[in-house]
């Protein structure tokens, strides 16, 4: 179990076959709300463990991180 902050990036990459991953949220599903950043993404250049085998449509089509879009700012030092 873990605790994601509201309106923190998180993912999840599971290392075993057939694991499933549940999690809770804050509020009710709003499409117009939903931001998201992809997997590879070069600004954040992330090292997964194993290449992900297993993407949603909708994850693997986010746009390139962009402040304004995303509404949020890198950490200073950051990318």
């Amino acid at each position: 179990m873990m605790y994601v902050p509201e309106g923190f990036a998180h993912g999840f990459v599971t290392l075993e076959p057939d694991t499933e991953s549940i999690y809770l949220v804050s509020a009710p599903y709003s499409p117009t709300a939903e931001r998201g950043i992809r997997y590879d993404d070069p600004k954040f250049a992330i090292r997964w463990p194993v290449t992900p085998a297993e993407i949603s449509d909708k994850d693997r089509k986010w746009p390139d991180y962009d402040p304004e879009y995303h509404g949020a700012m890198l950490l200073k030092g950051v990318g």
